[in-house]
């Protein structure tokens, strides 16, 4: 079956006429919400500007949102590849663009930075449900165009929140599914009242067991919004955030890891859904799991905007933020070193002990605040926008004892480490679109940030760093006709290592160049979009494929590697009846001189693969709509081969994949009590494709044995995904 569904979306992918365009945003609520734009101009794309982007609007969002994560409903959006730990999609999800990692797409929310400032990532399980707050999105693929935090080495996700509603409106929601899985969301809008004030809000509950043994979810989250409408001005408000609490399955399943427990190697094919989380032995050598291997976060976001449209061609943005986080996660720990967790070793029998299993917990408690800012200035032939920010992180990290098996001299709670992670972020830019004739436009866009990151406790020390960074950007748009457009950009980005970086070794601070150019075509029938691009690298910090202890990757500096590819994104619209939408990047992902430690020395493997950036990656999505309020749709994701290290092990290859969906929505517009009733099903990878959509690679020196003859060992993990599951939601408005 595998190899059927591989070609037919062979034979998909390959019809030229289908295989190109940018996404027809069929919802945009901005058209009547100018002032809306304000929030997010400073940070998104336009036709005439430069860059490759998609647009996905609230409609898009709601066809598949049944309590699968922001980056899940993304999955076919072009050089888009995503993961789950939990299998499922509800949890701990990843994404990667043209194969950087989540930590190098920049993430913001109306304009505030939403990626954690140490580690860069971005945890979106932090915020379930946020789909359904979302009124629209956009992701540039590339260096995009200057924003606030951290800079776009892969590509940058802009988020606009949900806009006004002049009249009032409920709407419940319900889903459930596979794995024990549901949803439930709540909300309102008062509408206007008064024409000017309108409060809105949103409850959400989801739950799920996961495909994975005991990845289960307990996730919650809210949203307040209450916006003021004036002639000329926006004000919003907003509070939204939440709280999760999933059992860990960050650790994948490898097979030698398993054979020193003495289980399965072979759980890959035997039981893929065995999760070693939590895994212990009792007195009698029994497998045992602990119950409170968990996972515990809660997150909550404070903005407020103020949108002035002070004439014709003058409007601002002035928005003030604070995050606050806390939480910590729970691990029992087998055979832990003492001298890792401040426990005195002690002799007992004339044996002195140094190890122990023990349960431990490690918080964190962050606060992130700070202010943005933007002027945008538009005319017949000018379209320019000054902005920036300031903003400030300050994180603590400390660990906490619980139970010490033997019998080691210990407080219940006691702290064994205390750390404290400080970091500024101040940026300006200023961008601008200038008509030099009707048809042809010059874009430039220029970034200066300051960095300046402080942290205690790192294994390379005290750090204390600054960084300065200038990043030009520039380009020109031409028009041909009414069909045909033309681009080409150049953009210099750079950016700090994050906290991770720092416990390998001593990180260099990433630079990149990046060119693209591409051809836009719009017509009655059809959208396209062909991209190519070239990213050169000075200093990447690229996936080693090695993950720490919380199962996030570890990185190191390479001197000089390249990104470059083809991009070809379409939307057909066939008939009335018939939309095809399909998307395909082509690149090569290359360190042009990849130098690591071998056998106990250090060994130059030449040109090899950057880690985790398959060749070859494919969407397609065909849609049906038999009847006015039936629509039904075939979803495909192709991913080729990748490897999950950079030394172009056969070990490490990750197989390529090919998998479907099968959505079917139905509205029905009643005529009393209810405006509408959606019926939603989902049928999720409907071919039953056995895959894994990430994986882990690691090395380490065999020289216990015999300190004369180190053997370079290779080690891979894997993260299975489910085989065919259902979900299935009803929706209510009123």
């Amino acid at each position: 079956m595998k190899t059927v569904l591989q070609s037919v979306v062979a034979l998909l992918c390959l019809q030229p006429v289908m295989l190109f365009a940018q996404e027809k945003t069929v919802s945009d609520s901005t058209k009547t919400k100018q002032l809306d734009e304000v929030l997010v101009s400073a940070v998104r794309a336009a036709d005439k500007t430069p860059v490759t982007f998609s647009n996905v609007g609230k409609k898009q969002l709601s066809e598949r949102n049944l309590g699968q994560d922001i980056p899940v409903l993304m999955n076919y959006l072009p050089s888009v590849v995503t993961t789950t730990d939990a299998g499922n999609g509800v949890g701990y999800t990843g994404i990667r663009v043209r194969g950087s990692d989540a930590t190098r797409v920049n993430v913001t929310i109306n304009g505030i930075p939403y990626n954690d400032s140490e580690s860069q990532g971005t945890f979106w399980v932090n915020m379930p449900d946020f789909a359904s707050s979302v009124e629209s999105l956009q992701l540039q693929r590339g260096a995009g165009t200057s924003t606030n935090g951290a800079g776009a080495f892969g590509a940058s996700l802009n988020m606009l929140t949900d806009s006004y509603s002049e009249k009032g409106y409920g709407e419940i929601s319900n889903s459930f599914g596979s794995f024990n899985t549901r949803k439930h969301t709540v909300k309102f809008s008062s509408g206007l009242l008064n024409n000017k004030f309108e409060l809105a809000g949103r409850l959400s509950k989801i739950n799920s067991d996961g495909y994975i043994d005991r990845a289960s979810s307990d996730l919650k989250s809210y949203f307040l919004q209450g916006t003021y409408v004036g002639k000329t001005t926006l004000i919003k408000a907003l509070v939204f955030g939440g709280s999760e609490k999933t059992y860990q399955s960050w650790n994948g399943l490898d097979g030698a890891d398993l054979k020193d427990l003495g289980l399965d190697e072979n759980m890959l094919d035997n039981n893929p859904r065995f999760n070693v989380s939590g895994l212990y032995f009792d007195d009698n050598g029994q497998v045992k799991f602990y119950d409170n291997q968990t996972d515990n976060f809660n997150q909550d976001h404070y903005q407020l905007h103020w949108n002035e449209k002070w004439s014709d061609n003058w409007s601002t943005n002035l928005a003030a933020h604070y995050t606050k986080g806390k939480g910590y996660y729970e691990s029992y720990k087998r055979s832990g070193k003492f001298s890792e967790f401040g426990l005195t070793p002690f002799v007992d029998n004339g044996t002195t002990i140094t190890r122990s299993d023990l349960i431990n917990q490690k918080w964190l408690d962050n606060d992130f605040y700070g202010f943005t800012f933007s002027s945008n200035y538009k005319n017949d032939k000018l379209d320019m926008v000054i902005g920036g920010g300031a903003n400030k992180f300050e994180g603590g990290h400390f660990g906490k004892l619980l139970w010490v098996k033997e019998k080691a001299a210990y407080d219940y709670g006691q702290l064994f480490y205390d750390d404290k992670g400080i970091k500024t972020d101040v940026n300006v830019f200023a961008k601008a679109t200038y008509d030099i004739t009707s048809a042809l436009s010059l874009y430039g866009d220029l970034q200066y940030r300051n960095v300046n990151y402080k942290a205690n406790a790192v294994k390379t020390g005290l750090v204390d760093d600054t960084f300065r960074f200038f990043n030009p950007k520039g380009g020109l748009n031409y028009v041909l006709n009414t069909k045909n457009s033309f681009y080409f950009s150049y953009a210099k980005a750079s950016r700090e290592p994050n906290r991770n970086d720092y416990e390998g070794n001593v990180p260099k601070p990433e630079k990149m160049d990046d060119y693209e150019l591409g051809w836009r075509y719009t017509s009655r029938v059809a959208k396209l979009n062909v991209n190519a691009y070239y990213m050169k690298y000075k200093d990447q910090l690229v996936l080693t494929g090695a993950l720490n202890d919380v199962g996030e990757s570890k990185r190191v500096n390479v001197d000089n590697s390249y990104r470059v590819g083809l991009e070809l994104d379409a939307s057909i619209f066939i008939s009335e009846k018939w939309v095809v939408r399909q998307n395909a990047t082509i690149s090569q992902n290359k360190i042009v001189d990849f130098v690591a430690n071998k056998d106990g020395e250090l060994h130059n493997f030449g040109k090899t693969n950057i880690a985790f950036s398959p060749d070859f990656i494919a969407g397609n999505a065909i849609t049906w709509l038999p009847l006015k309020n039936l629509q039904l749709t075939l979803l495909s994701k192709f991913v080729g081969n990748q490897y999950m290290g950079n030394v172009d092990s056969e070990k490490s290859i990750l197989k390529s994949y090919a998998v479907s969906d099968f959505n079917i929505i139905y509205e029905i517009k009643p005529k009393k009590i209810f405006k509408s009733i959606v019926i939603t099903g989902l049928v999720n990878n409907i071919f039953n494709t056995k895959y894994q959509s990430n994986g882990f690679f690691y090395t380490y020196d065999d020289d216990w044995s015999n300190p004369n003859q180190v053997t370079t060992i290779e080690g891979v993990g894997y993260y299975p995904q489910a085989r065919i599951n259902f979900m299935g939601g009803l929706t209510l408005k009123f």
